[in-house]
């Protein structure tokens, strides 16, 4: 039984953020950040830095382009040279560059990648494989739906087309989960993923339906016969005469190759209905439900049938009452809070935590008709997002093993990395976000290309979850990443490791130990409190002992550490060393980076 779900919201912190809650905010809100923008963020409370995470006023991105042309061919209006399958890996190198905030003003960065990460959310949710969908522009534009409603506190009034009349009335895109859900429903991607393309009125392809109710919408209990309903294949919350009947609403569209089937509220195109204008392969007659979706039937509007028969108009209308009818259930919205909750705060969630946190953030959306903006902005300014036990036992800070994407583009944001310039150098830039994909892939995450349908294991996998991106080979590719970057190469991305410490850390530079300790705190979710001589801190003395060594290069701290961090400082005075400094700095930030504290966030 689901419990009643709580009215409470989650109590604020109202506090200025600091360094370390600032850093976990934009390692989990975003993709990492640079020191620079850390302490700006340290100095606000967490209300003002939703305000600058979730600002408006982002700009759309332009549109990816195919080299061969010079232009982009998401609209149609260019024919691409390229083949597609060429295409497909210029369109994942270019969310890549989205991801890390690709030729967005300086002031607006981490509100358009704050914007990415909701969109590689709903990746990780509505789960897509490109190899089944293999179509660069169905990829795009189901991309562009995620980006439309990640920011989605205010709704949208423009204008449409009145085919009747030929005039243009005003109308509004309501923003929320609901309206993302019809719109899955009958997107070209996933149409074709989860052969939605194949379900047709006497010959109902149940795919789709089953995974909606399973993975994106209420999700599944447990399964097995329940006496209480006399249903068979009751999974507590649907039951398998759901999923048909489910299947029977979402009959009769088709894969619209031309894209040319425009939602006008959107302006993104969508699939096509089999027949014009009758919906010849849509089953019409009326759909009963279970127990489970308190035995409502959904049938057809009749003033949106032409001559007694289904119209596009009216199957829509249909998948409308469905997923309207599955959103009146609590558990919908628990639901999606869980995974909300083990994508940006910590995979465990216990009965407690499900009977109150999980409770709040579900009375926040449906108390705010389906934003998730308003639960992600409750969430992020939250005690609880930010104030666990502190120590070994801590489940916030440092909870979460970071996924191959988190920990490649944190890096790079942290180091301030810069990617070509998209518009003028778009080779250059395709050919550095491919070396970033490969990284990612080597550690483990096959960019959209999850193992099963369900999407990446770590987002939903019990019991083990995040921990399915460590092994023993993913490690160590994990490790040659940060090895490799700090080579300087003229042919891939890497860090001049000198010029970042002089640009960033000049200040705290000359000095070993407190170099050290100054830099953990942007490394480590944990890192407060350090003490080279007393424990008590975050990590051990023994611990930050061993950076210090492997920095300065001697074995015995008690009887050679004075003297090596002398030396250091009288090195790293004359800029003439910098090749000589370079090395020692590498030694220190591989030790620092090829760790188990740097994989977590």
């Amino acid at each position: 039984m689901v419990s009643k779900i709580l009215s409470m919201p989650l109590p604020s912190l109202t506090d200025t953020l600091g360094q370390q809650r600032a850093a976990h905010l934009l390692r989990r809100a975003t993709f990492g950040a640079s020191k620079a923008q850390i302490d700006q963020m340290a100095a606000l409370t967490p209300q003002q830095a939703i305000e600058q995470l979730f600002d408006l006023n982002v700009p759309e991105p332009t549109l990816p382009i195919d080299t061969a042309t010079g232009t982009e061919w998401i609209s149609g209006v260019t024919d691409a040279n390229s083949g597609d399958d060429t295409l497909q890996e210029y369109l994942k190198r270019w969310f890549i560059g989205q991801y890390m905030g690709q030729s967005v003003d300086e002031n607006l960065r981490l509100a358009a990648i704050t914007r990415e990460k909701i969109t590689l959310f709903y990746h990780t949710y509505f789960t897509t494989m490109q190899s089944k969908v293999n179509d660069s522009r169905a990829l795009f534009f189901q991309n562009a739906l995620f980006r439309l409603f990640a920011f989605d506190k205010e709704d949208v009034d423009k204008e449409v087309l009145n085919e009747d009349t030929n005039e243009l009335e005003p109308a509004t895109l309501v923003r929320n989960i609901k309206e993302l859900t019809k719109r899955i429903c009958v997107d070209n991607a996933m149409l074709i993923f989860l052969d939605g393309n194949l379900n047709v009125k006497g010959s109902p392809n149940e795919n789709y339906a089953r995974e909606m109710l399973e993975l994106y919408t209420i999700g599944r209990g447990l399964e097995g016969h329940i006496p209480e309903t006399d249903e068979i294949g009751d999974y507590i919350y649907f039951t398998e005469k759901d999923v048909q009947a489910g299947a029977r609403v979402l009959t009769g569209f088709d894969f619209d190759d031309t894209f040319q089937n425009i939602d006008p509220l959107t302006e993104l195109p969508y699939g096509i209905i089999k027949g014009d204008p009758i919906a010849t392969a849509h089953d019409n007659d009326p759909k009963e439900f279970s127990t489970r979706l308190d035995e409502a039937t959904i049938e057809a509007d009749p003033d949106l049938l032409q001559g007694g028969q289904p119209t596009e108009e009216s199957v829509l209308d249909e998948i409308s009452q469905l997923v309207e009818l599955i959103y009146t259930k609590e558990e919908t919205a628990r639901h999606l809070c869980r995974r909300i909750y083990r994508f940006y705060v910590y995979y465990e969630i216990t009965q407690e935590i499900d009977d109150t946190i999980i409770a709040e953030m579900a009375q926040t959306l449906v108390d705010n008709d389906y934003k998730i903006q308003y639960v992600l902005e409750e969430l992020f300014q939250s005690e609880h997002f930010y104030e666990a036990v502190s120590g070994v036992e801590d489940d916030k800070f440092g909870g979460i093993i970071k996924s191959p994407l988190d920990l490649a583009l944190s890096t790079y944001n942290f180091f301030e990395v810069q990617l070509p310039d998209y518009q003028s150098d778009t080779e250059n830039f395709y050919t550095r976000t491919g070396e970033i994909l490969n990284a990612v892939s080597s550690m483990g995450m096959n960019f959209y290309e999850p193992f099963e349908v369900a999407g990446y294991s770590a987002y939903h996998q019990f019991p083990i979850y995040n921990r399915n991106w460590i092994s023993t080979n993913y490690l160590t590719e994990r490790y040659n990443f940060i090895r490799q970057l700090l080579e300087i190469r003229e042919d891939a991305l890497y860090v001049d490791i000198y010029t970042f410490i002089s640009d960033t850390f000049n200040a705290e530079a000359n000095d070993a130990k407190n170099l050290i300790i100054s830099l953990a705190p942007y490394l480590y979710p944990m890192a407060n409190n350090l003490d080279f001589d007393v424990d008590g801190g975050d990590l051990t003395k023994e611990r930050i002992r061993y950076f210090l060594q492997a920095f300065l290069g001697f074995t015995d701290y008690e009887n050679e550490s004075d003297m090596a961090v002398t030396e250091w400082q009288s090195l790293y005075a004359d800029p003439d060393n910098y090749l000589e400094i370079g090395e020692f700095l590498k030694r220190l930030f591989n030790a620092m980076m090829q760790s188990p504290e740097y994989q977590l966030f």
